[in-house]
């Protein structure tokens, strides 16, 4: 089969490679998948270049981690009545391929309704924010305040806290970027570049404060972030698009009793008993289904131009997730 592979960490632009590879078969308790579309998420960089919590076994390590597809075959103990099912898988690996294999209990059975590019990117990044969303101490009623607000993880919030009754503050940028939330009817947005921004931010937000905030950004913003929270506030750290180290006060944080804390949605999962993932899951499709979730995508290319794609997954203004079709 054809698969998109890197020998060496680096660049995914300058490292990753079409190649000719064993078509993998199913264990026991897995199915064989075949790849309709798979996304390139910021963790599947992070993950080729070598600076992710995971590292693949190089060489010959196959990208990917979240795909849509249909099951082609089934190991050893599983149904046989899976196969043609069209289903979602993410927390896997080698999905930038024409097949791959999965956990048999771990694939999502997805309804007609959810388009195929919804579907694609479905579980990771909504998963992640909604798993987010279930730790946080805020709660309905309350305000959070999130960074990267047009990014993936930051659009799905806004349909998740509107979905619970949560108050969200969406910090962006670029004026261009709080454009793209306006015109999707997305309500509370600031930019960053605006001189009175944290005056704005306060007159939503309310002189208590918020109880929560969303860093993905990094650098001098967390401080500004915890200048923004209320006394026992919380700043959780999701992502670093800046790859900056965090700013903080002590002043804040000891006056404030903030608390400050890292999310690896990951480990998050793995941790996570089985019913309330099933609760989670079950919610986000629900969302899907009834069309109060979209998630559209930022181009979709060949596995034949895998250096075109992991160019546009990094490139900025991009209004979904770069997808893969092998």
């Amino acid at each position: 089969m054809r698969a998109a592979i890197h020998d060496t960490f680096g660049e995914p632009s300058e490292v990753m490679k079409l190649a000719d590879v064993t078509t993998p078969a199913p264990s026991a308790g897995e199915v064989l998948v075949k790849t309709t579309l798979s996304p390139i998420h910021n963790h599947d960089l992070w993950t080729v270049r070598g600076d992710y919590g995971y590292k693949p076994k190089l060489p010959g390590a196959i990208g990917g981690s979240e795909a849509l597809g249909v099951i082609e075959a089934v190991g050893a103990g599983v149904d046989e009545a899976m196969i043609g099912q069209r289903v979602a898988i993410a927390g896997v690996h080698g999905t930038w391929a024409e097949y791959f294999t999965a956990p048999a209990a771990g694939v999502l059975p997805l309804p007609d309704m959810i388009s195929d590019t919804l579907g694609a990117q479905l579980i990771a990044m909504p998963f992640s924010a909604i798993s987010l969303l279930e730790t946080l101490r805020a709660k309905e009623g309350d305000w959070i305040i999130q960074t990267a607000a047009n990014g993936a993880v930051g659009k799905i919030m806004t349909v998740l806290a509107k979905a619970r009754g949560i108050n969200l503050l969406n910090l962006v940028r670029r004026a261009e970027a709080a454009q793209e939330l306006t015109d999707l009817g997305i309500e509370n947005v600031v930019v960053t570049a605006d001189a009175d921004w944290k005056d704005a931010a306060r007159v939503i937000i309310g002189d208590p404060g918020a109880v929560s905030a969303i860093d993905s950004v990094g650098g001098a913003l967390a401080e500004d972030l915890c200048d923004l929270l209320g006394v026992n506030g919380e700043l959780v750290v999701f992502g670093t698009a800046t790859g900056a180290p965090l700013t903080l006060s002590s002043g804040t944080l000891i006056f404030k009793h903030i608390t400050v804390k890292g999310f690896w949605g990951s480990r998050v999962s793995s941790d996570m008993p089985a019913d309330d993932r099933k609760r989670l899951i079950t919610e986000l499709v629900t969302l899907a289904a009834t069309g109060q979730l979209d998630l559209t995508d930022g181009g979709v290319y060949g596995i034949d131009d895998v250096t075109k794609a992991m160019k546009a997954a990094v490139t900025p203004g991009r209004k979904g997730k770069v997808m893969i079709k092998p």
